[in-house]
């Protein structure tokens, strides 16, 4: 089995991975970086690839998948939770993107008519290969990728989480003996806060906030931060007003129809229902003049209707941001998180509101990945990726020194037999 790393590598973002066999070549995700300009894996030729394999729906691992529909249709295997809430993200992407982009709506409708739909833990034959997909806990209908071909076992993690959520169970990591794992680093270098712990400090927080007469702004990614911020409110029973904006109200929608990927259906539904839901300007204004929470897009304030609520709420002492989602360098919400200033009406000004970075991450931190590679069976093969700054080298030193295992931190184009 051979595997090459298309993009990904000792960075986060523009994740694609290439899985050949002797007969048979997939692609485990295909994902596009979101810096100034979009950037996007190394190009493989579509006529040689036989399918492509989507863990979840972030475009940092999904941006990119419609150019393999400019010209003729290939199976995209994912779960249709994953492809509501791609298409959904994607279809912003390409919205809102001021760049060219290489595909259409039209390559994006022919992707969606491509999936093949697969249930977690059903095994799919593909010429010489068969794969499944498994919990990875990261958000609503993530996966990871177990690939089998010539006698070799592959995990491919994608983005994944042990830990239970509010909205999601852990992944168990429980897959037998593995030749090699393809394993994400992105928090390799520190640890999150206990979860329950963080959840008591972030309620009473917002609830102390609101007491005064204050309003609190929770910018939030709008597939899965987002509803699982509304469900710990729910789950500790927060009584003042939430209002739910952006992006999250139609990833919403979805996830309302494959509750089976939840750990708490109920908990959802009553967190969904007991949110109000803006539907426009009016509402919008309406919500920034009663104490309460307001949970919209983006998490990293890079516009959406969060830009618009920190023009009003950042002038006011008594209000407050609450920042839950991961701040990347340069973005308009790691300047307010390390600085205290926001760009406002056009001008850079100093946030009087309370500004308070919550860290929910849907991701392992440094103990659970270290806890997630001993639970794995065999002498696995491990590469690590989708890690900046230092970090998939930092994690691939680790389990060599540590567990004695082979591993590496793969550079982009690098190929590797396993």
């Amino acid at each position: 089995m051979q595997v090459r790393f298309l993009g990904g590598a000792r960075e986060v973002g523009r994740i694609g991975i290439s899985v050949k066999s002797e007969k048979t070549q997939v692609l485990l995700d295909y994902g596009v970086m979101l810096d100034h300009e979009p950037g996007f894996p190394m190009h493989v030729p579509p006529k040689e690839v036989d399918a492509l394999i989507l863990t979840h729906s972030h475009l940092d691992h999904s941006g990119a998948i419609p150019i393999f529909y400019i010209e003729g249709q290939r199976p995209l295997y994912t779960n249709k939770l994953n492809l509501e809430l791609t298409q959904l993200l994607i279809q912003d992407f390409i919205h809102l993107s001021s760049y060219y982009l290489p595909f259409e709506y039209l390559e994006l409708k022919t992707m969606m008519r491509s999936n093949k739909h697969l249930d977690f833990g059903v095994e799919e034959k593909l010429g010489d290969m068969s794969f499944q997909l498994l919990n990875a806990g990261h958000t609503p209908g993530s996966a990871q990728a177990l690939v089998e071909a010539e006698g070799k076992r592959l995990l491919y993690t994608g983005d994944f989480n042990i830990a239970d959520s509010k909205l999601l169970v852990g992944a168990s990591m429980n897959y037998g003996d593995l030749d090699a794992v393809i394993m994400e680093s992105t928090y390799a270098d520190e640890d999150h806060t206990e979860r329950s712990e963080l959840e008591k400090r972030f309620v009473e927080s917002a609830t102390d906030v609101v007491e005064k007469g204050g309003i609190v702004l929770v910018p939030a990614f709008g597939v899965g931060r987002s509803q699982e911020m509304a469900c710990i409110f729910a789950a500790h029973h927060f009584e003042y007003p939430i209002i739910l904006d952006g992006m999250a109200r139609e990833a919403s929608r979805i996830i309302m129809n494959y509750k089976e990927f939840l750990r708490d259906p109920r908990l959802f539904v009553d967190a969904m229902h007991s949110a109000d839901w803006v539907e426009g300007w009016r509402d919008r204004r309406r919500a920034l003049k009663t104490p309460g929470v307001i949970i919209s897009t983006a998490g990293m304030l890079k516009g959406g209707p969060a830009a618009f609520y920190v023009s009003k709420i950042g002038k006011k002492a008594g209000d407050a941001i609450f920042l839950v989602s991961y701040q990347i360098p340069g973005t308009p919400g790691k300047e307010l998180m390390d600085k205290g200033i926001c760009t406002i009406d056009g001008k850079v000004r100093r946030v009087k509101a309370h500004v308070e970075h919550f860290d929910f991450s849907s991701h392992c931190g440094a103990s659970q990945l270290k806890e997630a590679l001993r639970k794995l069976g065999g002498k696995p093969k491990v590469f690590v990726v989708h890690g900046a700054e230092g970090n998939c080298e930092l994690f691939a030193n680790w389990a060599k020194s540590e567990l004695g295992l082979d591993a590496f931190a793969p550079k982009t184009g690098e190929t590797f037999e396993v």
